[in-house]
């Protein structure tokens, strides 16, 4: 019962000022990201703030990692633009809700720690991959309309958007070396804030982006049709956007792992996340996940408890219900700047060290993961693709390693010693071992060194032994593993061989 009621640890020592100044930090990053993701969407802006609030409520009470900070990521909203269009909004509220309830079977049934098959350099690439968004989605505060057209910042306004951003990033580079008691994002967007609104400069506020003015998520159910037909059309959007929020989250939650030096609990992070995006389909909200990029300004603010994110949420819902129109004023040239850091901060600068240092293959994965992210925004997929190619050189790589070794032992018998793992990858390696023509008429092969994995194993082992019972020859296998015996066993009715029982050796302790 402790487990289930012990949300928080109340063992860890929690600075309180350090958390509630991260959470506001968090808070202010959050919200220009959040609207900019659900207008390009197609969304209600206020969709991107009340899944904000509620993913980063609801995980930061219940997730499984202290100091992870979740939102309306844009990473799980691009999943459902193509439904938007299409179908319209309450089919995406509903889709929300299912992918909440697919991420909720998954936290149960234990299956986020697959994640553990996810290789080193593939989570180098995605990083990187994530750092080069981040600051590429930067570049677009540098635009503006004119004339129904997109275009970019020209003459005084480039000059003091730059001027304004290269501000931002001075002070949150160099206030730490003066002193860390706040963190220097937030004093960066208040300055920045002060100067522009006293000196009365002409530049793009969060207020250009969207309207912030709004009240509590209100409750709504998804009025759509229940039936088999609407299951087929927003099951494949709920899929791939579970699949993308846990693959985000729970890389996430490795690098917070490494960054912190402690351990988080990553099926309790599925449950959460999928209870607040059930919430979310419920609240008017688009769905979200865990945000690399506020969860690292989080981490960067001091922040190491589960406050910060509860502050962030409480912070942004009083922005909506009464702040707005002072935090629309904020500059978005201030929040660029952090956002800037914060991609920089993200980059796996050592993975361009190591690059004369590790195989080819692992700068290969590194690249490819981190194009497939940044090009198709898609980090399930990149993620994906990054393991099949790291599990096929693997196989690649081990079915290399098989070999045997040969001698004729003094009753004529020839031994063929197997050395390797035998499965579908070695199987023609494997087969080349044998000189079956110039054998004598019996051989044993001992698999003490080697073991049999797979279907594709037994085959080869069945081909192997055919060909020598073609010419009147009898194998046996010695040195089976249980494991290796019992796939024999099921595969009875495709291979026939004779098992030499092993010896019972006895070690010198052992009393006759």
């Amino acid at each position: 019962m402790r487990q289930i009621f012990n949300l928080f640890d109340f063992k860890q020592k929690v600075d309180y000022k350090t958390e509630v100044l991260a959470g506001l930090t968090v808070a202010m990053t959050m919200i220009p990201e959040s609207l900019s993701f659900a207008i390009l969407a197609g969304f209600p802006p206020l969709m991107g703030l009340y899944a904000s609030i509620i993913m980063c409520l609801v995980t930061a009470i219940f997730g499984g990692r202290p100091g992870m900070i979740s939102g309306g990521a844009g990473a799980t909203v691009i999943v459902l633009i193509a439904l938007m269009k299409s179908n319209g909004l309450e089919y995406v509220l509903a889709a929300v809700a299912l992918a909440g309830v697919i991420q909720i079977i998954i936290g149960v049934f234990k299956l986020g720690k697959f994640i553990r098959l996810v290789p080193h350099p593939v989570m180098f690439g995605f990083v990187n991959g994530l750092a080069i968004i981040i600051f590429m989605s930067q570049l677009d505060q540098f635009k503006t309309v004119v004339n129904g057209d997109i275009v970019w910042l020209t003459g005084t306004s480039l000059y003091i958007m730059a001027g304004l951003v290269a501000l931002t990033i001075a002070v949150v580079v160099f206030l730490p070396k003066l002193t860390k008691a706040v963190p220097s994002s937030l004093v960066a967007i208040i300055i920045v804030f002060l100067l522009v609104y006293f000196l009365g400069i002409n530049t793009k506020t969060v207020e250009d982006i969207a309207s912030i003015s709004g009240g509590f998520p209100p409750f709504h159910i998804p009025n759509i049709p229940l039936n088999w037909e609407t299951l087929e059309l927003i099951a494949p959007y709920s899929m791939i956007m579970a699949a993308v929020g846990l693959t985000e989250g729970l890389l996430t939650l490795n690098l917070v792992d490494e960054i912190t030096e402690t351990k988080g609990n990553g099926n309790r992070e599925c449950i959460a996340q999928g209870g607040a995006n059930i919430l979310n389909g419920f609240f008017f909200g688009m769905g979200g996940c865990p945000m690399i990029a506020q969860t690292l300004v989080n981490l960067s603010a001091g922040s190491r408890a589960r406050l910060s994110g509860i502050i962030a949420a409480f912070t942004i819902l009083g922005i909506v219900l009464f702040g707005a129109p002072i935090i629309e004023q904020v500059p978005m040239a201030a929040l660029v700047g952090v956002m800037i850091m914060v991609a920089i901060g993200t980059f796996e600068w050592a993975s361009l060290k190591i690059f004369n240092k590790v195989p080819k293959k692992d700068i290969f994965l590194v690249i490819t993961v981190a194009l497939i992210t940044v090009i198709l925004h898609n980090l399930a997929l990149a993620v994906l693709v990054g393991v099949i190619l790291s599990a096929l050189f693997f196989a690649w790589e081990s079915a290399k390693r098989i070999r045997a070794r040969k001698s004729i032992d003094e009753n004529g018998v020839k031994h063929y010693e197997i050395y390797g793992p035998l499965f579908f990858a070695s199987t023609t390696n494997f087969a080349e071992k044998f000189d079956v023509v110039n054998d004598p008429k019996e051989i044993i092969i001992d698999f003490k060194d080697s073991r049999i994995a797979d279907m594709s194993a037994i085959e080869a082992l069945n081909q192997v032994t055919q060909r020598y019972s073609k010419v009147g020859k009898k194998v046996h296998l010695r040195h089976l593993s249980k494991d290796c015996r019992r796939l024999l066993s099921n595969a009875d009715g495709i291979i026939e061989v004779n098992i030499l029982e092993d010896p019972n050796y006895k070690v010198v302790t052992d009393k006759p």
